[in-house]
């Protein structure tokens, strides 16, 4: 799986940003669990799941912020 895009992030709906979120969160969880028992391979998903999540985050307080403005 490759690196998100960030119109693709922003394209979703909140949603589905939540559902990428919970997703991008196991897989993480399921590569530092390879990583410790020495079965990682590609080590460098690491890194971009980690910034995959910071995208969705941000988009989503972005719209957050966004939203309290237009209140």
């Amino acid at each position: 799986m490759a690196q998100t895009k960030i119109a693709d992030v922003r394209a979703k709906t909140p949603d589905e940003l939540q559902e990428m979120l919970v997703n991008l969160r196991k897989e993480q969880f399921n590569l530092r669990f390879q990583r410790a028992t020495g079965q990682l391979e590609a080590t460098g998903r690491i890194k971009e799941v980690r910034r995959d999540i910071a995208r969705a985050k941000t988009i989503m307080t972005e719209r957050v912020r966004g939203s309290a403005k237009q209140a």
